[in-house]
């Protein structure tokens, strides 16, 4: 890996400079192996199964024109229009947060807000209980419930929970630190070479797959801050922050912000002092 790290430093287009290298990954054919095999299933199990979930998370329209109608007059019948309208949305909420999909909180602020509702209406109880059979409590516990809230509080949920365990597997297996952040920076290069090069990206059959290796970028970065003491940003960082920002930039605006955004509000030390002020400068454009 050091090696192939080597061979994707920068170009700085002189004589006495290394020659620059590109590769190209087939992400559209890959195939996992005899002992990649059992993983890659389970994982295409959920992915699977959250294609319907995604698809009503993307087409999610809130309720809240019933919510405001509740706070503005609490009758009875306000509020009970109210719960019947967000109780069904709560749930499919709850079957998201189960499969972890990844949302982006800017982009559907109906969620917090629906969520927000049923939760006082849980805590307040009367009308909510008085339609629940004698003994049974609400659907989800307010253990669970508090999760939720701090899941769907995060701009890009499912990056935040990927940074988690990819810290707490580096924490806990140490001798792996150096292995882990060199695969990430690594194939981060990879990424940001590949849709450089106009002839590489000539080789993906797919149009989406060009968004798909933008994402795997940003992700592995975003990784790469939360496991390294020093984060992605440092001078000493081997990622290519400023190089992958400005690709970024040159996308249209529908591409590029929530990938943007995910490097602004989902990185760990963006703000840090050791973070160079034109990097900062360049991410708030």
């Amino acid at each position: 890996m050091g090696k192939l790290l080597s061979l994707l430093s920068r170009d700085d287009s002189n004589c006495c400079s290394s020659p620059r290298y590109d590769i190209f990954l087939d992400f559209e054919n890959a195939a996992p192996t005899d002992t990649e095999r059992a993983v890659y299933e389970e994982v295409q199990r959920v992915l699977l199964d959250s294609e319907k979930i995604l698809e009503e998370i993307q087409c999610y329209k809130g309720a809240g024109k019933e919510i405001r109608e509740a706070i503005a007059d609490p009758s009875r019948i306000s509020q009970e229009r109210a719960w019947r309208a967000v109780r069904p949305l709560v749930d499919k909420l709850l079957r998201c947060y189960n499969h972890s999909i990844q949302l982006q909180r800017m982009k559907t602020p109906a969620i917090q807000n629906d969520f927000s509702y049923y939760r006082r209406s849980v805590s307040r109880g009367g009308l909510i209980n008085a339609e629940l059979p004698p003994g049974e409590e609400p659907h989800i516990t307010a253990e669970v419930a508090n999760r939720m809230s701090l899941f769907y509080a995060q701009a890009t949920p499912m990056l935040k929970v990927l940074s988690e365990a990819t810290s707490q597997f580096v924490n806990e297996n140490q001798p792996d630190l150096e292995n882990t952040t060199e695969t990430l920076s690594t194939m981060a290069k990879v990424c940001l070479r590949m849709l450089e090069n106009p002839k590489l990206v000539a080789q993906f059959s797919r149009e989406e797959t060009s968004l798909l290796v933008l994402r795997v970028m940003v992700g592995l970065i975003i990784l790469y801050d939360w496991v390294h003491p020093s984060g992605a940003f440092c001078r000493s960082s081997s990622v290519d922050v400023k190089g992958c920002v400005k690709f970024l930039q040159q996308q249209p605006p529908t591409k590029a912000e929530p990938l943007l955004n995910a490097l602004r509000y989902t990185t760990k030390h963006l703000n840090h002092q050791s973070t160079p002020k034109n990097i900062r400068t360049l991410l708030a454009a």
